[in-house]
């Protein structure tokens, strides 16, 4: 054998050992993935779609007849998706001849309104994970909207619907499963507006990739009241190392948008 042969074995060979021991040491019992590296916070280019994925039925997607650029036209459905039921896509056919019609889109951050689940993610971020041994926090710099994951405990019994609903979780090797469930039906899945029920369910898959640099986000979507078919979709995001910033929105659109944000008519002092 040659030695550049004998060097690219020896090469193989500690790639192969390092992948098993790293999947050793996240099969160990107790292991917890980082996911915070604090002050660094995670980001994803704007985009505010979910991607579909091979195999699965299909989130809501652009109208391919009219074309998406992020910052500068509306997110427009496509109402000829087959998963989406009738009275889902009657609500956004609605929507879409008001967006036509002058009315500016509704989206939750807009209205300085939580955005729910699964849509938590679409903004962008800069996101912000802090661990503790009993919850998960993800603070996103826009608003600040706060999202709270309680770990290795059951859903509470009598749940009452809430904006972010309730997301409890555990580690499963190197990944955080997160299961969340009482999503208030005034929330919306996606930034085109699809609706949901109070059977939404979405269950996340949080974990590192490439040597950690990324942090990758598997999503499945399931309300049987709304979708045919349950649907998988991900987000993947990066690292930006700079501290967390303040944006508040109820300082900024309230000449541009009138989606009761809340305002002060007259003085407290």
């Amino acid at each position: 054998m040659s030695g550049f042969a004998s060097r690219r074995v020896l090469f193989l060979a500690g790639v192969i050992l390092a992948a098993s021991s790293v999947t050793e040491v996240a099969a160990q019992r107790g292991y917890v993935p980082l996911l915070q590296n604090s002050p660094a916070l995670w980001e994803h280019p704007f985009g505010g779609t979910f991607p579909p994925v091979r195999g699965s039925a299909l989130p809501v997607m652009q109208d391919p007849s009219r074309r998406l650029i992020p910052g500068r036209t509306w997110h427009i459905p496509d109402l000829s998706n087959p998963n989406v039921k009738q009275w889902a896509r009657d609500l956004m056919k609605k929507d879409v001849d008001e967006i036509d019609a002058g009315k500016l889109q509704y989206n939750a951050s807009a209205s300085c309104l939580p955005p729910g689940v699964p849509a938590f993610v679409l903004s962008g971020g800069p996101f912000l994970i802090a661990q503790t041994p009993d919850k998960v926090v993800m603070i996103d710099e826009a608003g600040p909207v706060l999202r709270h994951v309680y770990l290795n405990v059951p859903h509470s019994q009598n749940l009452k619907p809430s904006w972010m609903g309730e997301s409890v979780g555990h580690y499963e090797g190197d990944t955080l499963v997160v299961d969340t469930i009482g999503l208030s039906t005034k929330s919306r899945v996606d930034r085109f507006g699809t609706p949901h029920t109070d059977k939404l369910h979405v269950v996340e898959r949080w974990h590192l990739v490439e040597q950690g640099l990324t942090l990758r986000l598997d999503i499945t979507v399931d309300d049987p009241e709304t979708f045919y078919q349950p649907w998988k979709t991900y987000q993947e995001f990066r690292r930006d190392d700079r501290p967390l910033a303040v944006e508040v929105c109820a300082e900024n659109n309230t000449n541009l948008f009138d989606y009761h944000t809340p305002q002060a008519a007259t003085p407290d002092f």
